[in-house]
């Protein structure tokens, strides 16, 4: 190798996120590798919801529903504000949508 090389290598590799952050990154993106956590998340882009919605929805179970929505809350990809006996679930910000709008746009590139 060549020192252009070498200083290019070392150039890029000081530059990179620290090795506990490209951990986070990979356990964020763990997230939306579940088919069902992604039907969950798609959902409420398009609205908030309850769990019983999002269970009718998705004809899933209510436990099932909120065994995932915890899953989601604990990566802080969705929230959830009760309102009287039920919570209301939404995504948790605006960078929860465009990750998942950036998904979506390139998984369906060349479609």
């Amino acid at each position: 190798m060549d020192e252009r090389e070498l200083f290019s290598a070392e150039s890029v590799r000081r530059q990179l996120p620290d090795d506990d952050t490209l951990y986070d990154l990979a356990s964020l993106f763990k997230m939306f590798g579940d088919p069902t956590r992604a039907k969950i998340l798609s959902c409420l882009q398009l609205r908030d919801m309850y769990v019983g919605e999002l269970a009718e929805t998705l004809k899933m179970t209510d436990s099932a529903v909120s065994h995932q929505l915890r899953v989601l809350r604990g990566a802080k990809l969705v929230k959830g504000v009760k309102e009287g006996k039920e919570v209301r679930y939404s995504l948790d910000d605006d960078h929860v949508t465009k990750i998942m709008e950036y998904g979506l746009t390139h998984v369906n590139e060349g479609k």
